[in-house]
């Protein structure tokens, strides 16, 4: 942490986390480093490894920048860059587990990191348990003597569940468990994870971080206490992201707050209207009263996303298509995070364990991007029109 930033609000974190104009000849932006060869000047360096860098792979100042910055943000020891958002939980998961241990997954978790427990860790030999996500400190109930790791994810994926990290923790590491904590939602600004317990924290920093849907990246920051056995598997496994893509994840944290605050104003104001449409049965955002997760959320947040779902009174699949498919300005596509918004169908019965999605109509997850918000409504309002007229 720099003398510039150490007491500094987040405003000024974000704009000068991780910067040092000075090395770079007073440029703003620390460069792009492309290369994978690194000279040393004498034999005698060589054999002491006595610089900075020594391969593209093991970092760049590129890197090092946005580590820097996100570990600084996230109130972490260290933070280390991944290819995606995906292989920042996969990197996170192996750093802990070996075969024949046991870890306990939030049933909301995101799809694939659902996927890599039941295919690659079972390979491996490790169990996997989903619990309800909504268990608290009853997880402590689900503990066993091989238990290694409680992963988390709050709010969760599609479902929006916001879990009670604190209660969690507390039982985890009790039974001598490392908790992780998948924080994209809320990025490192909205909730601080080593605050509440939380001993490993990842991001798919291609969603908020970066902001403009066109980089992948994902960030591991650890503790203290687990920093050594994350860095061991980030180097075993060879992980380094694209330069140009480090660079776009410098490039979107400097905007960072001021476009998470138009997203949750776009994403609340909206709700609010969908809430009152005759079309829409429910809408599931944690920050709004009422909502299951909203007493949690307001103790442990500082504001929320532009991400929530709806689901709409029951409907047939051609008057939803007649809705979806014409719509001019929210797009359907897997990701979010960026400026664009975007909507997606989901039904995540055929894949939940520890619970059930007792829903009668279709659910649809919304990202609220920066565009007006009047005009936002009056594309949702040509799809209630398309899907009466079914």
């Amino acid at each position: 942490m720099s003398k510039t930033t150490k007491h500094a609000k987040s405003a000024t974190r974000l704009v000068h986390a991780g910067r040092d104009p000075r090395r770079f000849d007073g440029f703003v932006n620390t460069p792009i480093y492309r290369g994978s060869t690194v000279l040393f000047p004498t034999f005698a360096s060589l054999l002491a490894d006595d610089q900075a860098y020594s391969y593209g792979r093991n970092g760049t100042p590129t890197v090092d920048a946005l580590q820097a910055a996100l570990a600084e943000l996230e109130g972490g020891h260290a933070s280390l860059l991944t290819p995606s958002g995906l292989s920042a939980i996969t990197t996170a998961l192996q750093s802990f587990v070996s075969s024949g241990d046991h870890i306990l997954v939030s049933d909301s978790v995101y799809r694939p990191t659902r996927r890599f427990c039941d295919t690659v860790l079972k390979r491996l030999g490790v169990v996997t348990t989903y619990y309800d996500p909504l268990i608290g400190s009853g997880i402590a109930d689900l503990m066993t003597e091989r238990t290694r790791l409680v992963f988390t994810e709050s709010p969760g994926s599609q479902t929006f569940e916001v879990q009670d990290i604190p209660a969690i923790a507390h039982a985890a590491h009790a039974a001598g468990a490392v908790v992780v904590m998948d924080n994209t939602w809320a990025t490192p600004l909205l909730f601080k994870p080593f605050d509440h317990g939380v001993d490993v924290s990842v991001h798919a920093a291609t969603k908020y971080i970066v902001g403009h849907a066109d980089a992948m990246l994902g960030v591991v920051t650890t503790n203290e206490a687990t920093a050594a056995a994350v860095a061991k598997t980030h180097d075993a496994l060879g992980l380094c992201p694209g330069p140009e893509d480090v660079y776009l994840g410098l490039r979107g944290l400097r905007t960072l707050g001021v476009r998470l605050r138009q997203h949750q104003e776009s994403a609340l104001a909206l709700a609010g209207w969908l809430a009152e449409r005759p079309e829409v049965a429910q809408v599931i955002h944690p920050a709004r009263p009422g909502d299951r997760g909203h007493e949690i959320w307001k103790r442990d947040f500082t504001g929320s996303s532009g991400l929530f779902a709806i689901v709409l009174k029951p409907v047939s699949r051609e008057a939803l298509a007649a809705m979806l498919d014409d719509l001019e300005l929210f797009g359907m596509g897997y990701s979010w995070g960026g400026y664009e918004s975007l909507i997606l169908p989901f039904d995540p019965r055929g894949y939940r364990s520890a619970t059930t999605w007792q829903v009668e109509g279709p659910s649809l997850r919304l990202h609220v991007g920066l565009e007006d918000i009047e005009d936002l409504k009056a594309d949702l309002e040509a799809g209630f029109t398309r899907l009466a007229n079914a």
